[in-house]
């Protein structure tokens, strides 16, 4: 494999280059942008071609469903950006580990982007469901872990899909994360009247007996008269932060009456409905042990519900492995190709790479038999997060490998040995209806 870097590409005309030690995420949100190590400043990495590419992408997305139409794309320009397959990855337990890089990641992307034996470069996103932070704070953090040129267009979160349901609901609880985090992913998704825990404990502190607001709490909670409010939806959008309170003030709105805190329905299907922004039961942290997750938070609930109520709760999850992830991910490839390429169809092969057979594996396989992708997802699990070696995965993948830079070249060297094999039975053919003619 060769260590020299390919020329430079130019920058992408419309796009910001940022520096991702004085960047913040509020500069990110101010349009198309990257956020770039500080060594890469001076001039584009090899990274920035698809990082640039993708940014551009996920912003004619979101032109598109504003416009409720097409957007006319760019002429596709000259490339060594492979368009026949690409390849996305889980983050915490495939690149990062404890808030640390795992050793293989920063090598695995450096043969993503053209470091390899056949000089080619492959297109690749990020499909986390960590939540509480949008998508431009992911970015800063992993480009900072990682020193990779790397723009929020790269990123799909469990909750980014909720941003398409802002629209529809008015006053929404919002669930999990650290301080106000999750109440500034909302709004900037797009939600107009956006409601938290501590905003609720403000305005009737025996709400929760147990929690008590600390003083930062206090003064960054809003003032509210809950007992003039409806809340529409609940949305747990990461992690929580303190389970007894949190499911406390979250079935006191599934029992009340049209999401009014201080009713109680008798029928118990007058409640709001509820979102998860993914279901994993656990997940990989820098703790030897997996530690548990949202999916065990909307496990609790539902049996307390069941208990408080005698029925079943409802409930949907976004984030893997729920197939409404995947498409979004497949759309914006397919946005990509289209405007690289020309070609208005996404790649024929999405490299899934994952650490936890529940949510990546099950997510990738179920929607690769689904009908629904209109190309191939393969799927690829590592040994560097929650699945570990001795234990057999409850959903199998298409391959494991040990780390995240061996499914990179297993999947690069998978595709060179399809087109070989393609261009031999091309050359068959060819060399059959020669010998027919004569």
């Amino acid at each position: 494999m060769s260590d020299q870097p390919l020329l430079s590409p130019p920058v992408k005309p419309g796009i910001r280059r940022l520096s991702s030690i004085s960047t913040t995420f509020e500069d990110l949100a101010l349009g198309p942008s990257i956020v770039v190590p500080p060594g890469h400043m001076a001039k584009p990495s090899d990274a920035h071609e698809t990082a640039a590419a993708m940014e551009m992408a996920k912003h004619r997305l979101k032109e598109r469903a504003h416009r409720d139409g097409e957007v006319t794309p760019p002429t596709p320009v000259d490339t060594l950006v492979t368009d026949q397959y690409a390849f996305a990855f889980d983050i915490d337990g495939v690149l990062i580990r404890g808030g640390k890089p795992i050793p293989q990641a920063v090598e695995a992307m450096k043969v993503l982007n053209g470091q390899n034996e056949y000089g080619v470069k492959v297109p690749y996103i990020f499909v986390t469901n960590g939540g509480g932070k949008t998508e431009q704070e992911r970015c800063l953090d992993l480009s900072r872990q990682l020193e990779l040129e790397i723009s929020p267009g790269q990123f799909i979160c469990g909750h980014t899909p909720m941003r398409e349901m802002a629209q529809k609901y008015g006053t929404v609880l919002v669930v999990g994360g650290e301080g106000e985090k999750c109440r500034a992913v909302a709004e900037g998704y797009g939600f107009k009247d956006v409601v938290t825990p501590g905003d609720i404990i403000k305005d009737n502190k025996d709400t929760t007996p147990f929690r008590k607001l600390t003083a930062d709490e206090t003064e960054h909670s809003r003032a509210r008269n809950f007992g003039e409010a409806e809340i529409e939806a609940i949305f747990v959008f990461a992690d929580s932060r303190d389970w007894a309170g949190d499911q406390q003030i979250i079935l006191d709105l599934l029992m009340s009456k049209h999401g009014r805190l201080g009713t109680r329905s008798e029928t118990f299907d007058e409640g709001p409905p509820i979102y998860f922004s993914h279901n994993d039961i656990v997940w990989s942290t820098s703790h030897s042990l997996t530690r548990v997750g949202m999916g065990a938070l909307r496990v609790s609930l539902e049996a307390m519900y069941k208990a408080m109520t005698g029925k079943d709760l409802i409930s949907t999850a976004f984030g893997k492995p729920q197939i409404g992830t995947f498409q979004f991910a497949t759309r914006l490839l397919q946005q990509w190709r289209k405007d690289t390429h020309g070609i208005d169809a996404p790649p024929h092969t999405v490299y899934f790479v994952g650490d936890t057979p529940e949510s990546d594996i099950r997510g990738t396989n179920e929607f690769n038999a689904s009908g629904l992708s209109g190309n191939q997802w393969y799927s690829i699990l590592v040994r560097t997060g929650v699945f570990q070696e001795g234990t057999k995965p409850n959903f199998a993948p298409n391959a494991t490998v040990d780390n995240v830079l061996d499914a990179v070249k297993y999947g690069i060297q998978r595709e060179v040995d399809k087109s070989l094999k393609s261009k031999v039975q091309q050359l068959s053919e060819q060399q059959e209806a020669i010998a027919e003619e004569e």
